[in-house]
């Protein structure tokens, strides 16, 4: 969709036409002396309407006269003192700074960059309306919810496509593309606003695309056939497929539903990055790249406009020049465009918090369910909850594609991907995991830590639960013969196989597992505080069970494998060098 010249009139600076008014809190529209109030697109003169190319709005759109409960005050007679009146309120000198009400409102929307995070801050309700009418909206059916609620975890699909669309972007994309699905994120948002996961989609994965319904132009509905075996990015675009056709490919292949779309062209990261005076990014070498045309000298540089799109965008700079290193750059860049967007120097400008406004609503296409202004003033104020260190950037755990000689598509990995599925379905953060991990690991690390009795005093029990035949007598044996412990004994076949092997203790016997642990190798994880058991003599005793991990009698054992699979993750609170 063309961001250009989209309900908004270019001689006309929003942010000019908005003033704090230190009684409220809050920006009202400023009334010029030498003009009636008509400087917001949207707006309207009580007595006369301009005409639409006036307003910056297209033709027949309908404009609100005033806010409901909110008069028109009328003209203010000329002075001879300067042009501009002080608010009602003021007395005649700079009034000491208050704390602002206005509200930053954070909009997630993609483009080739990924996605971007938008700040906005306003209340006034005519330029609300003006936002609202610079965003595209697309009829999905019910591949989107039918309402965004404000007290429930939600999952957005951000897309960028690779048409050419926008004035400057003919050197980018394919040409005649009908506007594929070229970067996708899905961003799921926790029910408790503590955390978010950005995860990334590539383009080449190999999916399903389901039969999906399209509402066309004329308004009458039509089925597209669906694929199989085809890349992820022919959802959009091809045999009129809409981002309705998206979302159902992404719940195909993923099992997890977006609720709503946001779609934005090449010039939301061209406009975003100016809106901010620029973004870092950070190189580990030098780079000129002839086809993208982006040149940058190893280590931090400042990139906006043409440059930030071209560094965003290019394949060949980076890693083995494939798509999934252009992704790792992407989040890289994002994180970057997000800390910029929330530092104090965008956040305390209103002008630049209006800029970025115009800039984003601009460059959207969303579903009709989220297309009214109040819907996305509440998404964006539940956006802006969630803290920057607690948005987690990854991609889904992919590999080469088997069916293929030349390697040119890539495939999900089944033994890391539905993990990472299921913690999106069941609303997991993935930073709060790793937060339990460190105390849980700090937690089982403190279990081997004190007094250890003799070995002639540690009683257990040994069972097998996975190991290899005969490792229960094999071991019992090492341990009596070898280190001396001899109150032990040969308990047979555990009721279930484990993976791991595991010792199960009672508080007052820490000090006999602690000898165990040593003896065996047994780490902190492997040891699980309980309750004992009695043996053959009626003794309290221990519970040694032989997983599938046990090595052989007299093999110490090495459990510190990690918990999660390897998954390659960045928090948007950190500046990475792109490689």
């Amino acid at each position: 969709m063309d961001a250009q010249g989209r309900g908004r009139a270019d001689d006309v600076d929003p942010a000019d036409q908005w003033v704090l008014n230190p009684t409220t809190g809050e920006y009202e529209l400023r009334l010029s002396p030498s003009a009636p109030q008509s400087g917001i697109p949207g707006a309207r003169r009580a007595a006369a309407a301009p005409s639409p190319s006036r307003m910056g709005a297209p033709a027949g759109r309908t404009t609100t006269p005033v806010a409901p409960g909110r008069d028109v005050p009328p003209p203010r007679r000329r002075r001879s003192a300067p042009p501009e009146e002080p608010l009602p309120g003021r007395r005649g000198r700079r009034p000491v700074k208050q704390k602002s009400k206005a509200k930053k409102a954070l909009l997630w929307t993609g483009g080739t960059m990924a996605f971007v995070l938008v700040a906005g801050a306003t209340t006034g309700y005519f330029y609300l309306k003006h936002l609202e009418g610079n965003v595209g909206t697309t009829d999905v059916g019910d591949a989107a919810a039918s309402s965004f609620s404000k007290d429930e975890a939600f999952n957005i699909l951000i897309i960028g496509t690779d048409k050419r669309t926008g004035e400057g972007n003919e050197g980018y994309g394919d040409a005649g593309s009908v506007g594929h699905a070229d970067t996708n994120i899905l961003l799921h948002v926790a029910k408790d606003r503590t955390n978010a996961t950005a995860l990334s989609i590539p383009r080449d994965l190999i999916v399903d695309i389901p039969d999906c319904r399209t509402k066309q132009e004329d308004g009458t509905e039509t089925v597209v056939a669906g694929q199989e075996d085809v890349r992820f990015n022919r959802s959009l675009g091809e045999s009129g497929r809409d981002a309705g056709c998206t979302m159902r490919t992404v719940e195909t292949a993923t099992g997890i539903k977006p609720d709503h779309f946001v779609m934005a062209d090449f010039n939301a990261v061209k406009t975003l990055t100016t809106a901010v005076d620029g973004v870092e990014v950070c190189v580990e070498k030098a780079v000129d790249d002839e086809k993208s045309k982006l040149v940058l000298p190893a280590g931090k540089s400042k990139v906006e406009g043409e440059r930030a799109l071209a560094f965003v965008r290019t394949r060949h700079a980076f890693g083995n020049e494939g798509d999934l290193d252009r992704i790792k750059v992407q989040q890289q860049f994002l994180g970057s465009l997000m800390r910029k967007m929330t530092s104090g120097d965008t956040l305390t400008s209103p002008t630049k918090l209006l800029k970025l406004a115009e800039a984003a609503t601009n460059a959207l296409t969303v579903d009709k369910a989220i297309g009214k202004v109040g819907t996305l003033k509440d998404i964006a104020l539940e956006l802006k909850k969630v803290p920057t260190k607690n948005i987690s950037f990854m991609t889904i755990p992919v590999k080469d594609n088997p069916a293929e000689t030349v390697k040119a598509t890539v495939v999900v990995e089944e033994t890391q991907a539905p993990a990472i599925f299921d913690a999106i379905k069941n609303d997991v953060s993935f930073t709060e995991v790793k937060k339990q991990e460190k105390k849980e690991k700090a937690e089982v690390a403190a279990r081997l830590k004190g007094t250890k009795s003799a070995a002639s005093d540690v009683r257990v029990r040994i069972l097998n639960g996975g190991a290899a035949g005969g490792s229960a007598q094999q071991q019992l044996s090492y341990l009596q013969t070898e280190e001396g412990v001899t109150k032990s004994e040969n308990a047979g076949n555990a009721e279930a196989a484990l993976a791991k092997t595991t010792l199960e203790y009672a508080p007052d016997q820490a000090d006999q597992a602690r000898r165990l642990a040593d003896i065996m190798g047994l780490s902190g994880s492997a040891m699980k505080p309980g309750k004992s058991v009695t043996n053959a003599q009626g003794l309290p005793t221990m519970t040694l069970t032989l997983g599938k991990d046990f090595k052989g009698a007299g093999v110490k054992l090495n459990s510190s494998t990690a918990a999660a699979p390897g998954v390659d993750k960045s928090t948007a609170d950190k500046a990475q060098c792109a490689s």
